[in-house]
């Protein structure tokens, strides 16, 4: 599939890579194809990729793996809400975790209230809120990188 993107340009995203999630995502439940995009020419993948909508240029949000953030992430979800993305086992689920990235880099954010549920092997995903009363939806990444230097004497 070819799309037009933001920051992109022209994409062409093979019809085996795209993500479905069937109910859209939380504020853009219309727009039901997305693909993670990163850049293939680095020598190493960036921890960031981008979960770029399919049909609308302008929405791509930057997204990370929880677990590249805290080292770890257990989020209570229940089991009937992943029925939706075809009750996948636990080897098959990619959790990923919108940021916001704003200029000032000691205010980057993770929303880890509401992550990216994505069944690797059937390619359909979901957004949802986790009942975990410990994760933020604003987690200060900076804060926390910067408290584990802190603590590790760096």
């Amino acid at each position: 599939m070819v799309a037009e993107t933001k920051f992109f340009g022209t994409i062409d995203v093979e019809d085996d890579k795209l993500i479905e999630f069937p109910n859209g995502i939380i504020g853009f439940e219309n727009f039901k194809k997305f693909a993670l995009i990163f850049d293939k020419d680095q020598e190493e993948r960036s921890p960031i990729s981008w979960l770029q909508c399919m049909d609308e240029p302008l929405l791509a949000l930057p997204v990370v793996s929880p677990l590249d953030i805290l080292g770890e992430y257990n989020p209570i979800i229940e089991d009937e809400l992943t029925k939706t993305i075809g009750d996948p086992a636990d080897a098959d689920l990619l959790i990923l975790v919108s940021m916001t990235i704003p200029s000032d880099l000691t205010k980057v954010t993770a929303n880890l209230k509401a992550p990216f549920i994505i069944n690797a092997k059937d390619r359909k995903a979901m957004q949802v809120i986790v009942e975990n009363q410990d994760y933020d939806i604003r987690f200060n990444v900076y804060e926390f990188v910067e408290k584990l230097k802190a603590k590790a004497g760096e």
